[in-house]
Order: structure tokens, then sequence, then C-alpha cells
């Protein structure tokens, strides 16, 4: 059997978000550590807003709602799912951009892990959705179940996840030091692996489909 060429837009986006990464992580050291100019940290560092990374993440939603939409054109049965997905990552690339979920904390009096307390609505939203799509994600394909919840994982692990310790730590020792960056780093990160675990996800079933 011939062995499969290598996708090479595959190979780039992970390339991509890799390389955002590691420069935000060198960021926070770079300015905590090194001394590095605040402009040249905030551009690039994850635990900042409206710059590069946040761009980024914002860039990678909305292609895996663009991608949602093009399997929910190849998938009458659950056409309805799938573009309701769309609109889910659709709306989740506008609050990566302008922070819709923070105003939530304003609901609660959050303490210690739960010092940013819109985690409390963002875990029941969590809960809401899983049992939504819950019977739409047992009618897919084996890899493709496997490699959606994967994605969800990683990706919740780092948006609810790590709120806990960071809120925690903030609670103590502010937001501006570089534990706290470091913790937002990782946060950060396992968001951006998630999205790109999903919109891979997405890329390999259109692939499947295209050639069957």
């Amino acid at each position: 059997m011939a062995r499969r060429a290598r996708d090479p837009i595959a190979i780039g986006l992970v390339a991509l978000t890799s390389l955002v990464a590691i420069a935000g992580a060198c960021a926070e050291i770079g300015g905590y550590v090194l001394g590095w100019p605040d402009a040249l940290v905030e551009l690039v560092a994850l635990s900042f807003e409206a710059n590069v990374p946040t761009w980024y993440a914002s860039a990678l939603l909305v292609l895996a709602s663009a991608a949602l939409v093009l399997c929910a054109e190849r998938a009458p049965r659950d056409r309805g799912a799938w573009l309701a997905l769309a609109a889910i990552f659709a709306f989740a690339s506008l609050d990566e951009a302008i922070e819709i979920h923070e105003h939530l904390g304003g609901l609660f009096e959050g303490r210690g892990v739960l010092y940013f307390s819109w985690v409390i609505p963002g875990a029941l939203v969590v809960v809401l959705l899983a049992l939504a799509f819950g019977r739409f994600l047992l009618r897919l394909p084996v890899i493709d179940r496997r490699r959606f919840v994967l994605a969800a994982v990683i990706f919740v692990s780092g948006a609810l996840g790590m709120e806990l310790p960071l809120g925690w730590w903030t609670e103590r020792a502010g937001d501006d030091n570089l534990v706290y960056g470091m913790l937002d780093w990782v946060e950060e990160t396992l968001e951006l692996a998630g999205t790109t675990t999903f919109l891979l996800a997405l890329r390999a079933r259109l692939m499947r489909e295209h050639e069957a």
C-alpha cells in the first residue's frame, strides 16, 4: 500500500500554532526575566489581548466555523447540527476578539479557584452543549468522534480547567508576575491546541469524503 503524502496545510497549521505558543512563552520569560520592551511583550504574549495571538486564535475559530459549514453541505441528515456548531464557533471567534465571556464574571462573587467566577456559567454551558450534541456525536464515524472529543477535552482543559489555578494565584499574587503569565500561557496554548486539533479533524473528514 502506498504511503499517503504528507498534508502541507496540516503541517503548516501545526507549525503556526507551535510558533505562536513558543513566541508567547519567550515573551513572558523575556518580559519578566530579561527585561524585554513592554511593546514587544504585549504584541506576542498570550496573557495579553488584542494582539497577534488573539488574532490567530480568532482566525482559527473562524476557519473551524467555515469548515463546519462545508461539513453541513455534505451531511443532509445532520445539517442542522453541523450548522449549529458553525454558529457556535463563529460566536466563539467573536468572543475571543472582544471577550464577551469576561462580563459573566460579574454575576457571581468568586474566591479562590473560582476567583474568575465566569467559569461557573461557562461549565454549565459546556454541560448543556455536551447533552445537546451527544446523539449527533454518537452518529459520527468512530475516527471523527475520537478526534472531536480529544479536541474538546484539550480546549476545555485550557478554557475552564486552567482558570481554576489561575484564579487561585491571581487572588493571592495579582496578575503582574511571571507565574501568572505562564499559567495564562498554558491556558491559552491548550485553547490553541484544541482548536487546531478540531480544525485538523474537520479537514481530515472533508478530505476523506472528497476521496470517497
